[in-house]
Order: structure tokens, then C-alpha cells, then sequence
């Protein structure tokens, strides 16, 4: 019998959410997964997570670009596998800057597991004498960085996360499994695709956790994205570095960048779907497509349940001379907190969007830029717009999504963002996070 944990949902701060909210995510064979409490919370909600791989999976992980990391990516780096067992996460730590201690932490939860996982399948039914080695498992933590790591509960806990592994899993032990790695998040982040190849049903399962410290080259986030298609682990690779370019690299909640994020796909080759397949194949294409998809939901949720949010805002900038500069002037708009405040207030102050494209260091001309909020055209020829109207824009900026198009008619280049606004509870949250 699977129990949820109701404690994930409760905290004081979820907006909660409808079950049919979320997307009807599918069993991928040959995986399973746990989620029980260390007590790292010392409330008792879910705050360990295993994804297990009985006869391993391949994988790729994209890391944060932060130079200081946590001990789990150096862990993962020193791995240089490209197939594992085991994905072992914790929230409440995040194992950064605990030295010594923090890395013995790991050596020691890794030892324990191994044994742990072997011993389970030397008593499964099948009695395989299945070794599962230290150097086939990786690890992900979250949470406030430069606390002593929680070794013993974490070692105490772990052969009940081993005992309560699952094979089947429905819609609601996806739920559980995403709320057992959240951290500030109000909700679970969970979506899924899936294609058809032949007579075969390719599925991508995937789930995210991150709320704040959100900025590009990843950030306080954690997304693990599951397959059941056999693809190796160099495409795996290619196909997550393309499908991250313009999802979770492409959004940001505050301009920070953590210590501690990754986003991994992992195959579970139960799927066969050719082999020496490349990106050019027409299968693979396909999955890219459909993978893109599912990395774009998940940031895009991140961006919805941003700290404090109560608004989605998309910053477009088309006919840019370059991709690097659309995403230069981008970015410094979506990361101008007087821009994010603005948007918070529901008050039109375009001025702040000038402001954001000037800083940018990006050379434009001004007599080009034309400005838009939504379908209102805000600035044009130099100066505001004409048909400029400022009770029709209130009304606009009322809306829960609000959309930003800049277009510099210098090129053919465009970049597509995405952020949240500032309001009051951002600075409620992260003033109080560690209590």
C-alpha cells in the first residue's frame, strides 16, 4: 500500500493545487523510485528520494557553470560513468562549502546504499547475485548551503527509502516523488510525452523542484527526466544540451545562480528504437522535439511557483543583429528587479524597459526599437507610441501573464525569456529561509 505523505502539501505557504491540475504521468519501465522522511525538516514530509535502475540506466547531466559546487557534483563529475544504478536526492542540505565533513558524508551514505540495494537484490525473487557498486550511484541535495551535513539521518533512513522502492507508479506516487524533492517550492513540478515509434510507446517522464536562486546556466533547480527509449548516452547528452537552450536556460526568477543545480536524462533501454542512432534520425527527432516540449513545461512551472509570484512574464526580443545580444538584452530586463517591481504594482512604467535595454551594453538604434506589452505598442520612432493608452495598459498589466516584445529591426535573430515579478513575499521568504 503506497501512503502519500500529506505533510508535503500542508506547509504554510502552498497555494494548493487540484489534482487534475497535473499532467497523467506513466510507469517507465524499468525504474524505480522511493521517497520517505529523514526528518531533515523535523516535520516529518518526505525529504529523501531514490530513483533506482535494476539493470542501470544510461544517462547525461548538464551542472550548474557556479565555480563553487556542491559535493554531489563533484561526487557526479568524478564518476565518469555512463551508466548508473542509483540517483540517491536530499533536500534541507545542500552539502556546499562542508568540506571535509560534507565529503565524507557522501563516501559514508554511498557505502551504506550500495550494500543496502545489493542486499535487496540478492532477496529479490529472481535471487540475483547483482552487485551494486559505490561508482553506480549519483547523488543530488538541495537546501541552505555551508550547514553540517545530516549524515546520520540521512544513513538511518536509508534502508526504508530501499524497502519502500516502487516498480508501478501512477500519477499520485509522481506526485509524491516530486514533493519529496522541493524545497521553497508551493507545489510539485511533474510533466510528460510521449511518442509513438512502430508499434512502440516511447514515454519521457520528468520531474523539477526550484522556486528561487533561478538564473540561466541552471540554478537552484533539480530536474531528472526519465525514458524508457534505448538511446546511449552520447545522444542522451546532445539531445539535453539542445533541449535546455531555450528552457531552463532560459529562465529566471532572481539573476542568482546556485552551487548545486543539474538536470538529467537517463534511458532505462527497455525501448528499443535502433541502433547507431544520431539527431539526424527521424525517431530521434521526434523524441527532441518531444523532449524540448517537456523541458519547457518544467521551467516554465518553476517560473509560475517563482518565490513570492504572482505573475508570469515573457520577454521577447525579435530582429536582433545576434543570438547573443537578444539574449543579452533579454536577460537584462527580466532580471531588472525595478522591471519585476513594476509588474508586481501592475503599473505600466515602460521607462524601466528602456532602462533594461540600454544597460544591456548591446548596441541598438533608437529610432528603430519599437516596444510593445502585450498587443500595445508602447514606444516607436524614438518616443511613445501614438496610439499610446494608458488605461487600456492598467488594465492590461492586471492580467496574471504578461508578455514584453521588443523589436531592435537590426537582424534576423530572436531569444525568448522568462521570469516572475518581485512582490513583497520574496523578500518574506528569503529573509526567513533557514527557520
Amino acid at each position: 500500500i503506497m501512503t502519500i505523505n500529506l505533510k508535503n502539501f500542508l506547509n504554510d505557504k502552498s497555494k494548493m493545487s487540484k489534482m487534475g491540475e497535473f499532467q497523467n504521468l506513466k510507469q517507465i519501465e524499468g525504474l524505480e523510485m522511493s521517497s520517505v522522511s529523514a526528518d531533515l525538516y523535523e516535520n516529518g514530509r518526505d525529504d529523501l528520494v531514490l530513483f533506482y535502475f535494476k539493470k542501470g540506466a544510461n544517462y547525461a547531466t548538464v551542472n550548474t557553470t557556479n565555480s563553487i559546487i556542491s559535493e554531489t557534483i563533484s561526487w557526479n563529475n568524478n564518476s565518469h560513468k555512463k551508466s548508473i544504478k542509483g540517483l540517491m536526492v536530499n533536500t534541507k542540505n545542500a552539502n556546499t562549502f562542508t568540506g571535509k565533513q560534507g565529503k565524507e558524508s557522501l563516501d559514508t551514505i554511498a557505502k551504506n546504499l550500495s550494500r543496502i540495494l545489493t542486499l535487496k537484490e540478492s532477496k529479490s525473487e529472481t535471487g540475483t547475485s547483482e552487485t551494486v557498486r559505490v561508482k553506480d550511484l549519483i547523488f543530488a541535495s538541495t537546501g541552505v548551503i555551508g550547514e553540517q551535513f545530516p549524515v546520520d539521518k540521512i544513513k538511518d533512513a536509508l534502508p526504508d527509502l530501499v524497502t519502500k522502492l516502487k516498480v508501478e507508479h501512477n500519477k499520485l506516487f509522481w506526485l509524491k516523488v516530486a514533493s519529496g524533492i522541493m524545497t521553497t517550492d508551493t507545489k510539485p513540478k511533474v510533466a510528460y510525452e510521449e511518442i509513438i515509434a512502430g508499434d512502440e510507446l516511447i514515454k519521457i517522464c520528468g520531474v523539477a523542484k526550484g522556486s528561487g536562486m533561478i538564473a540561466p546556466n541552471l540554478a537552484t533547480m533539480l530536474s531528472f527526466i526519465f525514458t524508457n527509449a534505448d538511446i546511449n548516452s552520447n545522444l542522451l547528452k546532445s539531445l539535453l544540451k539542445k533541449a535546455i537552450a531555450n528552457t531552463f536556460n532560459a529562465i529566471t526568477v532572481d539573476s542568482d545562480q546556485s552551487t548545486n543545480d543539474m538536470v538529467s536524462l537517463f534511458s532505462t533501454r527497455a525501448i528499443k528504437i535502433g541502433q547507431n542512432l544520431s539527431l539526424n534520425d527521424k525517431i530521434i527527432q521526434k523524441f527532441e522535439f518531444a523532449l524540448k516540449k517537456l523541458c519547457l513545461n518544467l521551467s516554465k512551472q518553476i517560473i509560475v511557483d517563482g518565490e513570492g509570484a504572482k505573475k508570469f512574464l515573457t520577454v521577447k526580443i525579435i530582429n536582433a543583429k545576434s543570438l547573443g545580444s537578444a539574449k543579452k538584452i533579454a536577460f537584462s530586463i527580466a532580471n531588472s528587479p525595478l522591471i519585476k517591481t513594476a509588474v508586481a504594482g501592475e503599473d505600466p512604467n515602460w521607462g524601466r524597459i528602456i532602462m533594461g535595454i540600454g544597460k544591456s551594453g548591446e548596441i541598438i538604434d533608437i529610432k528603430k526599437l519599437k516596444i510593445k506589452l502585450g498587443d500595445f505598442i508602447v514606444a516607436e520612432n524614438g518616443k511613445i507610441s501614438d496610439s499610446y493608452n494608458e488605461e487600456k495598459l492598467k488594465e492590461y498589466m492586471k492580467w496574471d501573464s504578461i508578455i514584453i516584445e521588443i523589436n531592435l529591426k537590426l537582424g534576423n535573430d530572436s531569444f525568448e525569456c522568462y521570469t516572475c515579478d518581485f512582490t513583497h513575499d520574496y523578500i518574506d521568504i528569503n529573509a526567513d529561509y533557514r527557520s
